[in-house]
């Protein structure tokens, strides 16, 4: 099977379970990358070492006629943010590997959400590329658990690895498992967060603001301290009883906080007053 792949390094694996089954690789396509949500060093140095040809920009109707020409089976997406559309008309098979246990947690970056929301299990999901994002029908899944201490950085990790799990099936009953792809159903779509969705609120319980704060993990949340504006990356906490208002400011020695929450405490461990890179000019700074 002759191949062409969008991807960043997050999916390296779905990279190589391909590879190792023994699939011609055509192109890589991938993405600008701000380095911290999404980076493309490691598939890059990849695919030269494999000869292949590197696209960093959208993929158009004019690269689906070069897939076309050059015979590509099967065109594979994992971790790429811009839609491919009318792929029919050029290649005969088009997969898409998606963070989620589809139907639900469709959207461009659900593993948040999945903290936030406190599940208990996630998974990740083979579909059929179709118009609307993440609609398509499922070839296969992995799923897995989650731990009632999950982290951004702990769900990633398991993420990719269910990825080259799902992978490795997928690369090896390709025909069985297109011919046999089951049809959604309805779901669940979980938009990009927002601003609001990254503030930690100290009139909530600690159990909630540490959730919040392991879901977005070394992406940062926001927190207002005295009246000033921090970038979280780790926090602790506590409950405890106290007479202090939440948000107020308890102790402060060095570079780290304490500050008063409903039902105890939060202590904020790595913080700072600059913007993370990916967020200059998002966030009013």
């Amino acid at each position: 099977m002759r191949f062409a792949i969008c991807t960043t390094d997050r999916y390296l694996g779905v990279l190589n379970a391909f590879l190792n089954a023994g699939w011609q690789p055509l192109k890589l396509f991938t993405l600008p990358v701000d380095n911290r949500m999404f980076q493309n060093r490691v598939v890059i140095n990849r695919a030269e070492k494999l000869g292949l040809p590197i696209q960093i920009s959208r993929l158009r109707e004019a690269d689906l006629q070069e897939l076309k020409d050059l015979g590509c089976d099967v065109l594979i997406v994992a971790s790429y943010t811009w839609r491919i559309l009318d792929w029919e008309r050029f290649v005969p098979h088009a997969i898409n590997f998606h963070p989620s246990p589809l139907p639900q947690g469709r959207g461009p970056y659900p593993v948040v959400r999945a903290i936030i929301d406190n599940w208990d299990h996630w998974g990740v999901s083979c579909h059929k590329l179709a118009p609307e994002f993440d609609t398509g029908d499922v070839l296969d899944q992995e799923h897995f658990p989650l731990s009632s201490d999950e982290c951004h950085e702990s769900l990633d990790l398991k993420v990719q690895m269910a990825a080259t799990k799902l992978a490795q099936r997928v690369s090896q009953n390709f025909s069985k498992l297109w011919a046999q792809a089951w049809p959604q159903g309805e779901g669940s779509y979980f938009g990009m967060f927002s601003d609001g969705d990254r503030t930690l609120d100290f009139h909530q319980p600690v159990a909630d603001i540490l959730r919040r704060a392991r879901a977005f993990g070394e992406h940062e949340c926001f927190a207002l301290v005295n009246d000033a504006r921090v970038f979280v990356r780790r926090a602790v906490g506590w409950p405890e009883s106290h007479d202090y208002p939440p948000g107020q400011l308890v102790v402060s020695t060095a570079l780290r906080m304490v500050i008063a929450a409903k039902d105890g405490y939060i202590g904020l461990l790595e913080w700072s007053l600059v913007a993370p890179d990916f967020l200059i000019g998002k966030t009013g700074r």
